[in-house]
């Protein structure tokens, strides 16, 4: 009876973007991982979406807090309260029938920040969490073949990680994690802005210009933009036109060690493996894949084929799921069960 009842849930706890998969239903959450609370009374006026909304447009008492940082909770009752909102809007349930949750963690947490992700699910409503690790759960949603015996690369780049694993034969079978990515391009750009123009922007901004003209490798068309941020000599609103030129090299060194990261893997993958990623070619996953021209400069960084998952921004919240629908065979690869006592 309660296994009918039951909203067994994946959770892709990103730290820009948290996405649930409800078994049975699909994705039904797809929202920034934003809460905005009043540091005063501690209540919180929005979660997700409308706390974003929020970011840099608050009244002094009330603050937009991303409670993850670089793929791991920064601030426990926040991330809790952040989880309880989405598991109870995701299953739509009182709390007579709690899901059984799977939440992707980042390969290269700690057991320390492993078991604050399960006590802040628990926490926030399950009554059954595990962890999977992100690139096994991207590898999953990609539609790799990760339990037969062949080199599967997945690359995963998020808000605040960067995950890239070989994978055979259902287990990981060499790894790096690294804690630049999305967020990181974002203050390169931030950064950038404000040495060349003298002018204050903020996170949301770089973001967009990241979207409209950033690129990783050079072009063919070159592109400008106008930014708009505050002039940091006179105070006022001011606008700027930068061109893709110069949001590549203030890219340039974040790209530069996810690169890196790739290279440091394929060199300590065995070579039966690193020869059927040479056939298969290396899947990449997450938003941060998304850069213009990255796969490009990645196929010719290390001289093999990089393709893109057919949806990069749902790979891994689609591994939990599948990992949700087969939860016994994939057991296994999942790291270690918790049951709430």
């Amino acid at each position: 009876m309660f296994g009918r009842f039951s909203r067994d849930l994946g959770i892709d706890l990103g730290t820009a973007n948290t996405l649930a998969y409800v078994r049975g239903r699909g994705i039904v959450i797809n929202e920034p991982s934003v809460v905005a609370i009043d540091q005063e009374t501690k209540k919180i006026f929005a979660v997700g979406n409308k706390a974003k909304d929020m970011v840099g447009r608050t009244p002094g008492n009330i603050v937009a807090i991303r409670p993850l940082k670089d793929g791991v909770i920064a601030d426990f009752d926040v991330t809790e309260r952040l989880l309880r909102d989405f598991i109870t809007k995701a299953t739509k349930r009182s709390g007579w029938f709690r899901p059984r949750v799977v939440v992707a963690v980042p390969s290269g947490v700690t057991e320390v920040e492993k078991r604050a992700v399960i006590d802040a699910t628990l926490h926030a409503g399950a009554k059954d969490a595990r962890v999977i690790e992100e690139p096994m759960a991207a590898a999953i949603g990609a539609g790799m073949p990760v339990q037969d015996p062949t080199g599967n690369m997945i690359v995963d780049i998020g808000g605040g990680t960067t995950e890239v694993a070989v994978i055979s034969l259902g287990g990981i079978v060499s790894h790096r994690s690294v804690r630049i990515a999305g967020d990181e391009m974002d203050d390169g750009i931030v950064q950038h802005i404000r040495r060349g123009y003298n002018l204050l922007i903020g996170e949301r901004t770089a973001e967009d210009i990241k979207k409209g003209v950033g690129t990783a490798c050079v072009p063919e068309q070159e592109t400008v933009m106008d930014v708009r941020g505050r002039d940091l000599v006179t105070g006022l609103p001011k606008t700027v036109e930068v061109t893709s030129k110069e949001i590549r090299e203030a890219l340039a060194e974040p790209v530069a060690a996810i690169v890196d990261a790739v290279k440091v893997t394929l060199e300590r993958t065995p070579p039966e493996l690193a020869a059927d990623i040479m056939d298969r070619g290396i899947v990449m996953a997450g938003g941060g894949s998304l850069l213009s021209g990255l796969d490009v400069l990645l196929a010719e960084e290390t001289g093999m084929p990089v393709h893109l998952a057919e949806d990069p921004l749902t790979a891994v919240v689609m591994g939990t799921g599948i990992a949700l629908e087969h939860f016994e065979l994939l057991k296994r690869i999942m790291l270690g069960p918790k049951r709430q006592p």
